[in-house]
């Protein structure tokens, strides 16, 4: 009983850092679908809905100064500029799970200057979605 309160706990919390190892290490591990699903979500938003309040109070003054300097860098940060330069909000809202964790995709929306009911919003739409089809994903390799 207890460890299995302690993997819907790994794996609520997993999610709130690395969004791709919840629903993979739930479906790997024998979790039903249906819960993979909704602790993955739930641990993505709790990321998301931290962070958006906590850019929203503190505007991200560090991230603002740095915003030149990461435009000229390679490899991850070049990857968000494309992003953000050609869907916006939402294309950074959907591939924050895969390229980015929640939390870097939040604070780099927030701090582009998105509005917060915008970035929650797509934020969780993005977490269904990609929920469901990594947990579906998985099951069909496992």
């Amino acid at each position: 009983m207890f460890s299995e309160i302690l993997k819907y706990i790994s794996i609520y919390l997993l999610s709130t850092t690395k969004f791709v190892a919840g629903p993979s290490f739930g479906i790997a591990t024998g979790m039903p679908t249906f819960w993979t699903i909704v602790l993955s979500v739930l641990g993505m938003m709790t990321s998301v809905l931290i962070f958006t309040v906590i850019g929203e109070r503190t505007g991200y003054p560090w991230i603002k100064r740095l915003i030149g300097y990461i435009k000229n860098r390679k490899g991850l940060n070049q990857r968000f500029y494309y992003i953000w330069d050609r869907f916006g909000i939402f294309g950074v809202s959907f591939f924050t799970p895969i390229f980015f964790t929640p939390i870097i995709g939040t604070i780099l929306a927030s701090a582009m200057g998105s509005p917060r009911v915008k970035i929650i919003i797509y934020m969780f739409f993005s977490a269904v979605f990609w929920s469901i089809t990594l947990s579906k994903i998985v099951q069909v390799i496992v």
